[in-house]
């Protein structure tokens, strides 16, 4: 199982509007580019484990799997006992 650390994002209307995230990624320390529906996939088989590393203070925010009761599952980072949106602070992935 891998440590994986998110360092990009992509967003379905980047220009602003209803965003969700539709592709992670890590082109700085590592060459990976998934979808995630993949991302998804991997953390519900434990075969990989995602984080987002706060720029300014280094601490870990780790990322896990939504389940809202209507609507499609999506990711979303975790931290000291709260959910939060430090994905959407990523720079867009190149």
């Amino acid at each position: 199982m891998a440590d994986c650390e998110i360092r990009c994002i992509t967003k379905s209307h980047p220009q602003g509007g209803h965003e969700h995230i539709t592709h992670v990624g890590n082109r700085v320390t590592a060459n990976w580019y998934w979808t995630v529906e993949q991302v998804i996939q991997s953390i519900d088989s434990n075969s990989n484990t995602f984080y987002v590393k706060d720029q300014k203070t280094g601490k870990r925010a780790n990322v896990g799997v939504v389940r809202p009761a209507q609507g499609r599952a999506y990711i979303r980072t975790y931290a000291d006992g709260v959910w939060n949106d430090n994905l959407l602070s990523l720079p867009a992935c190149m």
